[in-house]
């Protein structure tokens, strides 16, 4: 019976010779989310629409080839043997610290060039991006990808989850945790304390620092579940590394800057 489940089809639609697959869909349908929510708040903030747009249309090819860059270069060994697969990103297998690491650089270049202040253009972007990486998730649910180890049915039913979610994480006939559901609905609920904390009285780039730390701490529970970790050794997760020195940094930022006094300007007041 259990052979007989089939995957949902990760093809969205075919165009004549285009193929959309749900992974770049899904990925799109995040971004122009991320636009919606970002520009209500930069509205508020003094900051347009078009500079927002402007950003995310540099930011978001620019994180999607740096998280691949990312993800290929833990997977070396597989991909100097097959070189031809190296940029079929449409097969999943993106890393999201290497993508928020491509958006952060280059929301940097771009404040600087615009002179718009970074850290407030972080605390308005943060609840999008945590969005964005939220939906994105379920790109990887359609590509059966980001799971964790094997469990049974029963347990899969006893979390309430709809039938087309079960059977997706049925996988050559085992059941699998659905990690990605996990981090989705972690991420889901930072989104809702972030748009909380900013209208409390945080100082310009606490913000982002509070999304940052809040990520982290998810990611680094979840990535604790998952059978296809990047892996710095045998035993290192290279998510969890990194997701724990986010969280270093996040605090240490966090005390620094209001200790320097960088952190003087309310976030509402700006």
């Amino acid at each position: 019976m259990l052979e007989q489940i089939q995957p949902l089809n990760p093809i969205a639609f075919q165009l004549g010779p285009l193929t959309v697959h749900w992974y770049g869909l899904i990925i799109g349908i995040g971004a122009f989310l991320e636009f919606l929510l970002a520009t209500k708040e930069g509205k508020k903030r003094g900051i347009s629409s078009e500079t927002i747009l402007d950003l995310i249309l540099l930011a978001l090819p620019i994180s999607i080839i740096t998280a691949r860059i990312y993800f290929v270069a833990f997977e070396w060994n597989y991909y100097k043997e097959n070189p031809s697969e190296i940029i079929a990103i449409w097969q999943g297998g993106i890393a999201i610290h290497g993508g928020i690491i491509g958006a952060v650089l280059t929301a940097i270049w771009f404040c600087r060039k615009k002179e718009v202040s970074f850290w407030k253009m972080a605390d308005i972007l943060a609840p999008s991006l945590l969005l964005g990486q939220a939906i994105g998730r379920w790109g990887n649910f359609m590509n059966q990808e980001a799971h964790g180890g094997p469990v049974t049915h029963d347990f899969l039913e006893s979390m309430h989850l709809p039938n087309f979610i079960i059977n997706q994480m049925n996988i050559d006939g085992v059941y699998y945790h659905p990690t990605f559901l996990y981090e989705s609905s972690w991420n889901i609920m930072g989104v809702i304390v972030l748009l909380v904390l900013r209208r409390t009285k945080l100082k310009i780039g606490e913000i982002f620092l509070s999304y940052l730390l809040w990520y982290s701490i998810g990611r680094f529970f979840v990535e604790g579940l998952r059978t296809d970790s990047l892996m710095l050794t045998s035993h290192i997760r290279i998510a969890q590394l990194v997701s724990f020195l986010c969280v270093l940094v996040s605090l240490v930022l966090l005390w620094y800057r209001r200790k320097k006094g960088f952190a003087s300007v309310n976030y509402l007041s700006n």
